[in-house]
C-alpha cells in the first residue's frame, strides 16, 4: 500500500517528464494541490475495480500492470516508468480500474486528485493535452507489432545457480545478437556494487536492455539485482540437479510476481541429469529456455524474447485441415522466420509439438504421414459408450512419436489447451507429460474418449477455444503470428439428408470409414463459442488457407491441404507483413 502522503514541491513536479513542459505557474499551483506517495516494491497501488479517483504520475521506480491470463496466473501487461502516468485511462473515462499496478521497485509518484486536475486542465490545457498523447501511444501499443517499450523489460539479472557458470561470457553473447536487432544494451557486473542509484538510473535511461549478473549468494550484489531487475533469468545446468531451497530466501517484487525463467544450459557431450520441471518447479519460475550452449539459434532465441522481437506461432484445430499448418511451416522456414514459441489447440497442438520438439520439415511430415494419412489413427470404431472410438490408436502413436518427452523439456516453449469439462474453463498445458497433454488437446467429445487428469475430465481445447491467440499473448512480449484453418466449409449436407442406421451404414462403407457423425462432432467443436473474430484481431499476422473442398476427416488430403496452407502463407511474404520478422 502507499505510503503516508506528504506534499511535493515545485521542483519535484517539475522533474516529472510529462508534467515539465507545463508553465511554471501551473506546477506551482499543482505542487499545492497534489501528494507525494512512496509504494514499496511487491506493494500494490491499486487493484481491478477500486474507483479512479486519482491519477499519478511516477518520479522514480518500476510499476508493472497485471491481469488475469487465461490459466489464472497473474500476467504481466505493461511496465510503467519514470516520468509515465498511471491509471489515466480509468481516470479519465470515470470508469473503475481494469488492471492491477504493483510497484516493482520502491516507486514514488505524485497523486493528483479528481477535483484537482479538473481545476488545472481547466486553466491549464497544456497538461491534458500532453496526457491525451501518451494516452494515444499506449493505445497504439496494443499493436504488439510495433509494441511500445514500456511494455517491455528493460534490466534482466543473469543470475548462476554454479559458479562453473560463464555468466558474463553468455551476456556477451546475448549483447552481439542484441545489437542485430538495433538494441543499445550493457553489461553490469559486481564491480558497480558500490554504484549510487542515480548511476542505475541513468545506465536504464541511457540503454535498451540492462544485463546484470551475479551469483545467487548471500551478498549485497546479489540483492541488489534483485531488487533492480525487471525479469529474472535463472541459469542452471542441464548436467546438474537443482538445489532445495534454489534461492535465498531474499525476495524481490519480480520473484513474488513470477517474473522468474529459467535458462537450462546444455553444454555438447555432457549428460542431461535434470529436467526442466525440476529448474522451474525449484525456482518458481513462469517459463524455461532450453539453451544448447554451442548453438547460435538458441542464444539468438533468447536475445529476441529480451530485446520484444520474438515470434509465437499459433496453430488452430480443424481435422485434417489442419495438414495445412506443415505447409505454412515450411514457408516461414524458407523465409528465414524464426520461430521463438509454439502453441495450439487438437490437431493444430499436434503440429506445434512437431515445431517446438525442433525437428525439420521432413521429420515433420514423416511423422504426420505415419501416424494420420497412411492409416487412420481414429478408425477403431466401437458402438458408443463415451465415444465413437477406443481411442488406443491414437494414444500409442502419440507415445511412438513423443516417448515420456515432458514440455519443458522441448527445444521451444510450447503450450496446447484442453478444455476442463469438471471447472467449465479451458485448460493450458505449459508442464508435464507432452503426450498426455496433446491426448487432452484432441480428445473430440463424442470421437475420442475424454481424458482424465488429476481426477477432472478433459475434451479437446476447441471447445472453448479454438485460436489460442490469447494465450500465446500471455506466454511473450514479442509478435503473434497465427495460421487459422478453422472457419470454412467442411460438412456435405448430403450424408445428413435421410442418413441410413448404424449397420447399414457399415454394411455399405466398412468399418475403417468415418461415419457423417464423427464430422459433425468435429465441426461443431472447432467453431469455439467464443469470438473467433477478436481473437483473430489479437494476432498480429494472420494466415487463412483457403480449403473449402478438404473435409474434417479427410485424412488422405495430406498434399491438398500442406500446399494451400505454402500457399497462403507464401502471399502473406509477399504482401510484406512478415519483413520486420526476418
Amino acid at each position: 500500500m502507499p505510503s503516508e502522503p506528504s506534499r511535493p514541491d515545485f521542483e519535484y513536479i517539475s522533474e516529472i517528464a510529462i508534467l515539465s513542459a507545463a508553465p511554471k505557474g501551473a506546477l506551482k499551483a499543482l505542487a499545492k494541490k497534489s501528494e507525494k506517495i512512496m509504494v514499496l516494491g511487491g506493494k500494490p497501488l491499486f487493484q481491478p475495480g477500486e474507483i479512479a479517483d486519482s491519477i499519478y504520475f511516477v518520479k522514480s521506480g518500476v510499476l508493472g500492470a497485471f491481469h488475469i491470463a487465461t490459466d489464472g496466473e497473474l500476467e504481466l501487461l505493461g511496465y510503467i516508468r519514470s516520468g509515465e502516468p498511471v491509471g489515466e485511462m480509468a481516470f479519465l473515462g470515470s470508469t473503475p480500474h481494469s488492471s492491477a499496478v504493483y510497484a516493482l521497485r520502491d516507486a514514488e509518484l505524485v497523486r493528483v486528485s479528481r477535483s484537482a486536475f479538473e481545476k488545472f486542465s481547466l486553466k491549464f490545457p497544456q497538461l491534458l493535452q500532453g496526457l491525451s498523447q501518451m494516452i494515444v501511444l499506449r493505445m497504439r501499443s496494443n499493436n504488439r507489432c510495433s509494441a511500445h517499450e514500456r511494455s517491455q523489460p528493460k534490466v534482466f539479472a543473469m543470475l548462476a545457480t554454479s559458479p562453473t557458470i560463464p555468466c558474463e561470457f553468455l551476456a556477451n553473447r546475448l549483447l552481439k545478437h542484441l545489437a542485430k536487432f538495433g538494441k543499445r544494451a550493457i553489461i553490469i557486473g559486481p564491480d558497480a556494487k558500490n554504484q549510487s542509484p542515480g548511476w542505475f538510473d541513468k545506465q536504464e535511461q541511457g540503454h535498451d536492455i540492462v544485463l546484470m549478473h551475479s551469483p545467487i549468494a548471500d551478498d549485497d550484489w546479489y540483492r541488489l539485482c534483485l531488487r533492480q531487475a525487471d525479469r529474472l533469468w535463472i541459469l542452471g545446468r542441464a548436467d546438474a540437479r537443482p538445489s532445495e531451497p534454489l534461492l535465498p530466501p531474499e525476495n524481490s517484487p519480480a520473484r513474488s510476481m513470477r517474473l522468474v525463467d529459467v535458462i537450462l544450459l546444455h553444454n555438447e557431450g555432457e549428460r542431461a541429469v535434470s529436467a526442466g520441471k525440476d529448474w522451474k518447479h525449484a525456482a518458481g519460475a513462469s517459463r524455461i529456455f532450453n539453451w544448447r550452449t554451442g548453438n547460435k539459434q538458441d542464444a539468438a532465441r533468447i536475445a529476441r524474447t529480451a530485446a520484444g522481437r520474438s515470434v509465437g506461432l499459433v496453430l488452430s484445430g480443424g481435422g485434417a485441415r489442419a495438414y495445412a499448418h506443415i505447409g505454412a511451416v515450411r514457408a516461414l522456414r524458407e523465409a528465414k522466420i524464426p520461430i521463438d514459441f509454439c502453441g495450439g489447440t487438437s490437431m493444430g497442438a499436434i503440429i506445434a509439438a512437431n515445431v517446438a520438439m525442433g525437428w525439420d520439415d521432413e521429420q515433420i511430415e514423416r511423422s504426420i504421414l505415419d501416424a494420420f494419412v497412411n492409416s487412420n489413427p481414429v478408425d477403431d470404431y466401437r458402438l458408443p459408450v463415451v465415444a465413437l472410438t477406443k481411442g488406443i490408436k491414437v494414444r500409442r502413436r502419440l507415445a511412438r512419436y513423443f516417448g515420456d518427452m515432458q514440455i519443458e523439456n522441448m527445444a521451444l516453449p510450447f503450450f496446447c489447451l484442453s478444455t476442463n469439462l469438471t471447472t467449465g474453463k479451458p485448460t493450458v498445458h505449459r508442464t508435464g507429460l507432452l503426450r498426455r497433454s496433446l491426448r487432452a488437446s484432441i480428445a473430440l467429445p463424442g470421437v475420442l474418449p475424454p481424458v482424465v487428469i488429476n481426477s477432472e475430465v478433459h475434451v479437446d481445447g476447441a471447445v472453448l477455444n479454438n485460436f489460442p491467440v490469447d494465450v500465446m499473448q500471455d506466454f511473450h512480449r514479442g509478435s503473434v503470428l497465427g495460421v487459422d484453418v478453422s472457419q470454412v466449409r467442411g460438412l456435405d449436407a448430403e450424408e445428413f439428408i435421410n442418413p441410413p442406421g448404424f449397420f447399414s451404414w457399415v454394411l455399405q462403407n466398412g468399418l475403417r470409414t468415418a461415419p457423417p457423425i464423427a464430422s459433425l462432432l468435429l465441426r461443431t467443436a472447432t467453431l469455439s463459442t467464443s469470438n473467433l473474430d477478436a481473437r483473430r484481431s489479437h494476432a498480429d499476422i494472420l494466415v487463412l488457407p483457403k480449403m473449402d473442398e478438404i473435409d474434417l476427416r479427410d485424412w488422405k488430403a495430406f498434399d491438398k491441404a500442406t500446399h494451400a496452407g505454402y500457399e497462403a502463407t507464401v502471399k502473406v511474404l509477399e504482401a510484406g507483413l512478415l519483413d520486420h520478422l526476418q
